[in-house]
């Protein structure tokens, strides 16, 4: 039985020679097609997982409620020494943790400063904040240590740098217990430096990476609650930038954002100055979207296979045509329709069979390509390259079954007798 497929591959294989280029163009439509859905499911579920992994990072038993500029009307803005005052207050904060006393409820300002050490300079964001800020943001520490309860209650000025604002201030020497400047004279000693976080999430467009954090009262004192905004250079009174607030499962998450959003939208509705995040709802969208973003690549890899399918079935027919002389010398020497059956199956899925190999070998190029050139997260999934093997196989013997049948069914006589 093995010995009597193999002579039909065989067959096959050798009758495919006979036309190297029809042959090569037609297994192109298959390896095009098989490429192409593997470089895009690589391309989409990295993305997606860039997306879930930055979601997971923010925290899926969070609640983010952040303070938002709001516009200006021409007149206020027209005023350069007014002061805009916007955003979560302290007493807010307060009033978020009395609702929710078994939260952790996380207090954080912002300051954009200039940072310098040295002839090393960044403008930055100092943010100050509490000592549960590094456990609530999922972020870990590369040396050092993190700011302390006797920090805060002692307003002392000490930092921790991100990894990035570490290596570009210190990036010959150990930051520990070396001092920064911060604006024009307030001066911090470094008590420890973040891991690399890797991810896009931090205050006003920058990176947690990039900025120093101090103790919040530390920040309070230092710059006080009204600061300039050195790019509307416009004075601002935020006393906060964000509260974090941590539960303490998932499954109290849509509780608290509703009780949350209650709470804020009598003194904030109008203004639109707050706004409220919740990781969870966003992994659950992201998710619900990934799943659709795969519905739609199934439905092009569908339509590029069919192509690719559509052009099997044409050369078969070209080939049935061509060789209907010696399918009727076959019939004539006592072959049976399903030994013609077999041949031409055979041969439409050998087509279909080396451009999905070729296909493959190529779809996993080209992701590489894509991140080298382009910079873009692409992850193949051993799933999507046995599947999209595993549907070009399947197309060529599909679109090989009606050339199959119509040579199997041919009148011998009539065979015979064509020139």
């Amino acid at each position: 039985m093995i010995r009597d497929s193999w002579r039909i591959v065989k067959l096959g294989l050798k009758s495919l020679m006979l036309h190297k280029l029809r042959s090569s163009l037609t297994t192109a439509g298959i390896l095009f097609g098989v490429a192409s859905v593997i470089a895009m499911l690589a391309v989409g579920e990295g993305a997606s997982q860039q997306a879930l992994e930055q979601y997971r990072d923010m925290g899926v038993t969070n609640v983010l409620v952040r303070s938002v500029r709001p516009e200006e009307t021409q007149q206020s803005s027209s005023n350069m020494w007014s002061v805009l005052d916007y955003g979560i207050t302290y007493a807010e904060a307060d009033r978020i943790q009395n609702l929710l006393p078994q939260s952790q409820v996380v207090r954080v300002r912002e300051v954009q400063r200039g940072v310098m050490r040295g002839e090393a300079f960044r403008v930055t964001v100092v943010v100050g904040t509490q000592p549960e800020f590094l456990e609530v943001s999922n972020m870990k520490l590369a040396e050092g240590r993190w700011l302390t309860d006797l920090d805060l209650r002692n307003q002392e000025n000490v930092c921790v740098l991100g990894h990035s604002l570490a290596r570009l201030l210190f990036p010959l020497e150990n930051p520990i217990d070396q001092t920064i400047l911060a604006g024009t004279e307030d001066r911090f000693r470094v008590v420890g430096v973040l891991a690399a976080q890797g991810r896009a999430a931090g205050p006003n467009g920058t990176t947690y990476d990039e900025c120093a954090f101090v103790p919040l009262t530390s920040s309070r004192r230092r710059f006080g609650d009204t600061i300039r905004n050195l790019t509307t250079n416009r004075f601002e009174l935020t006393e906060l930038h964000e509260v974090k607030v941590k539960l303490a499962s998932s499954d109290q998450v849509e509780g608290a954002a509703t009780v949350l959003r209650e709470m804020l939208r009598p003194a904030h509705q109008t203004r639109g100055d707050t706004e409220i995040t919740v990781p969870l709802e966003l992994l659950q969208q992201e998710e619900e979207s990934k799943r659709m973003f795969n519905i739609v690549l199934a439905v092009i890899a569908s339509i590029s296979l069919l192509v690719g399918g559509i052009g099997i079935m044409n050369v078969m027919l070209a080939t049935v045509t061509e060789r209907t002389r010696e399918i009727g010398i076959r019939r004539a020497l006592g072959a049976k329709k399903k030994h013609v059956v077999q041949q031409f199956l055979v041969e439409a899925a050998v087509l279909s069979a080396l451009g999905g190999l070729v296909g493959v070998a190529l779809g996993m190029v080209v992701p590489r390509v894509i991140t080298a050139r382009f910079d873009v997260k692409t992850v193949v999934l051993p799933e999507h390259v046995l599947l999209a093997f595993c549907i070009s196989a399947a197309v060529g013997v599909v679109f090989g079954i009606y050339p199959a049948w119509r040579a199997a069914n041919m009148d011998p006589v009539e065979a015979l007798r064509h020139e």
